[in-house]
């Protein structure tokens, strides 16, 4: 590992055959797979599920903004390393990172299927092709398994079944299939992660809130809301004491920027001090603000307000990120984003963002 920044936050780009030959023989005529039309390109098709992520969204880092556009991709003219870890390289190399944490695409949206079990074999397919991937270059990309939770038993077998991949994480979905997190039955779940030492993700797009996004004015305006799903996560998590209860519990908060956490946190506090009482909420040994800094982490990318109120987060909290190959990615510039971005900051506060706190939180060497 070198001392070149980390990118807490990238993401592959599902190959044609990552659900179709990797997944439970009984799914293999249903599985995720794409198709190509003569209008819209190439696109991810999933049973049960209206649409996917654009190929073309997924694989725009790079491009003009003037030129991004849904429809009209062809999978042979992606970024190759988003399929293919030798090419991936040259892609880090390029972008003057010296590892990627590695996110799914297509997996982002199977993560809001409702049927758990078709979405349970759609998700060990993609840990078995993410095996091989991340297993042509273990420091550079760093894997993180998925499990769907069908049930609070199924999802600690799917933490061990993880763990035993090699996997440094979990990527977790915005909704469980049993419940949901804030019911004290998850107790053995996380006392699972800790145990395992498995760091738990929470990324964009992945909660019913999130495919349920309709905003008022225009479509742009999508693209301001979907943090939310991320942070209803983190206070429910919070205000419901998992954090008390678990104090060495680790959870990152992924893709959703972090230059609104010192808000978040006082907002949390106000909530507790002032309306817990009437609201009926759990009394917890801390203010919602400690477990905040303690236990949560706020993966970013083009967010110069987190640098800039990084003194108000706890040191350990923010790591950065450059997206690729997503439309939103710094890549190839994130060298000129951060030196922009970082100017004139504490040079060691500096390193722990870009480097040490996501190095640190997944047990990098």
């Amino acid at each position: 590992m070198t001392a070149l920044p980390i990118s807490a936050d990238s993401h592959i780009t599902e190959p044609p055959d990552c659900y179709t030959a990797h997944i439970d023989p009984k799914f293999r005529d249903r599985a995720p797979s794409i198709v190509r039309d003569d209008r819209l390109g190439d696109i991810y098709v999933i049973e049960g599920m209206k649409q996917t992520i654009p190929l073309s969204l997924i694989s725009a880092a790079g491009i003009d903004p003037t030129l991004l556009r849904k429809d009209g991709a062809r999978f042979e003219d992606l970024h190759r390393g988003g399929w293919d870890p030798k090419a991936r390289m040259g892609d880090q190399d390029r972008d003057g990172v010296g590892a990627e944490v590695i996110y799914p695409s297509v997996g982002m949206v199977l993560c809001n299927h409702k049927d758990l079990d078709y979405k349970h074999a759609c998700l060990e397919a993609y840990n078995r092709w993410l095996e091989g991937y991340v297993s042509q270059s273990p420091d550079r990309l760093i894997g993180l398994g998925q499990t769907a939770i069908r049930t609070i038993k199924d999802g600690i077998a799917d933490l061990e079944r993880i763990k035993a991949m090699g996997f440094r994480g979990v990527m977790m979905p915005g909704n469980p299939g049993e419940s949901d997190y804030d019911d004290p039955a998850y107790d053995p779940f996380w006392e699972a992660a800790v145990a395992l030492n498995l760091p738990l993700s929470f990324h964009i797009l992945t909660s019913s809130s999130d495919a349920a996004n309709r905003p008022r004015g225009p479509k742009v305006s999508s693209f301001l809301t979907i943090i939310r799903g991320c942070q209803d996560i983190i206070a429910m998590m919070i205000m419901s004491g998992v954090f008390m209860r678990h104090p060495k519990l680790k959870v990152a908060c992924v893709e959703a920027d972090a230059g609104w956490g010192p808000h978040f946190m006082y907002r949390m506090d106000h909530a507790y001090k002032r309306h817990r009482h009437w609201l009926k909420g759990q009394e917890l040994e801390m203010l919602p603000s400690d477990y905040f800094k303690e236990n949560i982490r706020l993966t970013f990318q083009d967010d110069h307000v987190a640098f800039q109120l990084a003194h108000m987060m706890a040191p350990h909290q923010l790591m950065w990120a450059n997206d690729f190959p997503h439309s939103d990615s710094t890549w190839p510039w994130s060298q000129d984003v951060l030196t922009e971005q970082t100017a004139g900051m504490d040079p060691a506060l500096r390193q722990r963002i870009v480097r040490d706190n996501c190095a640190a939180f997944y047990g990098l060497a």
